[in-house]
């Protein structure tokens, strides 16, 4: 075995303990019962279907993951998702819930990887431009091929009321190509794009906390 593979296993094996140190552990709590809050604080978007509501809980998911690594991330996803439906409940059958973690992750790892190679500044915004386009593209596909179809047939309704809700606010939804386009890949660039931004400002501010 080559000195790199030995320098691998055992960096595997240091963040393996870290990750599952009570310091660790305790901070993804604590960060995740903050996305949790964030969670509850939705608010719709002006020519959005309403169940599309904006929030910043990927804010202390993306702070979590910079600062402890891509798991860490994962888990205060989960973490978040569990907490908000069982205090909030849920008018989607569990698809909306679904949804938010399988996006969510799609935004918040790309990112954390990247800058986790390097941890500069300019890998952050790296990472995090990767992670909105990474994010974007998911959820467009996601919502297109299967969380709209499951999400009508939960609800055993055609998949043309789900249309129709996007037609009622915004004219130019009618189909449902044109509801991923005027509709999930808006409200998921702006989402993300405004937790990327939010979190570059206070990272670096927070980090001391973070890494302590």
């Amino acid at each position: 075995m080559d000195n790199l593979s030995v320098k691998n296993d055992s960096e595997t094996k240091e963040n393996k303990k870290n990750l599952f140190s009570t310091n660790t552990i305790a901070k993804i709590a604590i960060l995740s019962a903050v996305a949790t809050v964030l969670m509850l604080l939705k608010t719709p978007i002006f020519l959005i279907p309403g169940f599309y509501k904006l929030d910043l809980s990927e804010v202390p998911v993306l702070l979590g993951a910079f600062s402890m690594g891509p798991v860490a991330g994962i888990l205060i996803e989960a973490m978040k998702t569990l907490l908000n439906l069982a205090i909030d409940g849920t008018v989607t059958a569990g698809i909306g819930e679904l949804s938010n973690f399988l996006v969510g992750c799609s935004f918040v790892v790309p990112a954390a990887i990247i800058y986790r190679r390097e941890k500069t500044r300019k890998n952050a915004v790296k990472g995090l431009i990767v992670g909105i386009i990474v994010n974007t593209v998911f959820a467009a596909v996601m919502n297109f091929y299967i969380l709209l179809p499951v999400y009508a047939m939960a609800f055993s309704w055609p998949l043309d009321k789900i249309i129709q809700m996007g037609t009622a606010i915004n004219p130019y939804i009618t189909n449902l190509t044109s509801f991923i386009l005027f509709a999930t890949i808006p409200f998921n660039l702006l989402k993300s794009l405004l937790s990327s931004v939010i979190t570059f400002l206070i990272y670096k501010k927070l980090s001391g906390v973070l890494h302590r």
